[in-house]
């Protein structure tokens, strides 16, 4: 059973939730074809060897550095064909998701969304669902499949292959570029929060946006992103790209430190799927501590500063 895996890039670099989804096809044991759009370095397309990609099937022309989810739904489905591949794995993003709800009405393929482990008898697949509160088991019937999985779902290991990298021309279709793409913006700094192994995020316990320096500290010393919570957001002491939660940015990082955040439902949706949280809160109630694997009962100003102090120290 032939699989290809969709791979994103940004700024001419795969993301590592795409190389979680090369991982995560090889461990099925089936052949793996990558597809990758767009400007992309050799370097680059021939590093997803590493993760168990067999061939990398590369679409370089200019147009597709513009995401447009039509045109990439159609360039990939013609892949699927080519290659005649069964199943489409790619990451859960917010790119990805509705290109495989795409190409999965294109080929009448079944089709599963945030899924956390890989396919057992009769493929049936388990989904994280109600923001990671439950799971399901969904039994994919058809022929062709479409799987989208969740960040940290599988470990980006590598297995010491190569791969072929491959130019695979495409002829577009106009009629796809029905919607155009006149301008993004992106958040700036050292480490993107939705990429960032570790994050550091602060709430209201802070007291204060002329505050945050000690936060930003310990972010540095682990070489973290920063992030907050919603009411941190919404009274201008931190950017809005920084808010996390269900209606900010959700994120997946091997270690999140909340601090002085009380745990609202919302904020929780929004980190639940990180591999590590810890809860710095001098509330010993703080609902927060009931989803924290570690939990430092203590006032941030206290805690911080000797955080940051130990973490310089084991370096």
């Amino acid at each position: 059973m032939a699989t290809l895996v969709f791979v994103e890039t940004s700024e001419g670099k795969v993301r590592k939730t795409s190389l979680e989804a090369v991982a995560y096809a090889h461990q099925m044991g089936a052949g793996v074809t990558a597809i990758v759009l767009g400007t992309a370095s050799s370097s680059e397309l021939e590093s997803l060897g590493k993760y168990g990609a067999q061939k990398v099937l590369h679409a370089a022309d200019s147009k597709l550095d513009h995401p447009v989810i039509q045109v990439f739904a159609s360039v990939i489905t013609k892949a699927m064909q080519d290659e005649n591949a069964d199943v489409l794995v790619l990451a859960n993003s917010s790119l990805a998701t509705p290109v495989g709800a795409k190409v999965a009405v294109k080929i009448n393929a079944s089709f599963a969304s945030n899924v956390v482990e890989l396919p057992s008898a009769g493929f049936v697949v388990k989904r994280s669902i109600y923001t990671g509160k439950a799971f399901s088991l969904v039994e994919l019937k058809n022929q062709k499949k479409v799987i989208a999985i969740k960040k940290n779902a599988a470990e980006a290991k590598e297995v010491g292959g190569s791969a072929q990298v491959v130019a695979y021309p495409v002829s577009l279709n106009e009629a796809d570029f029905n919607t155009k793409i006149t301008g993004t913006e992106k958040a700036t700094g050292d480490i993107l929060l939705p990429e960032a192994e570790i994050v550091v995020s602060g709430g209201r316990g802070l007291k204060g946006p002329e505050h945050w320096g000690i936060l930003e500290e310990l972010a540095k010393a682990l070489h973290a992103a920063t992030g907050c919570s919603k009411p941190v957001s919404d009274m201008h002491w931190r950017p809005h790209h920084e808010h996390v939660g269900q209606t900010g940015v959700k994120v997946a990082p091997q270690l999140y430190i909340a601090v002085g955040i009380s745990g609202a439902i919302q904020h929780l949706a929004g980190v639940n799927s990180s591999k590590c949280i810890v809860v710095i809160n001098k509330d010993p109630e703080a609902p927060f501590f009931k989803a924290a694997d570690y939990g430092i009962v203590g006032d941030a100003f206290d805690v911080l500063p000797k955080l940051t102090e130990a973490v310089k120290t084991m370096k």
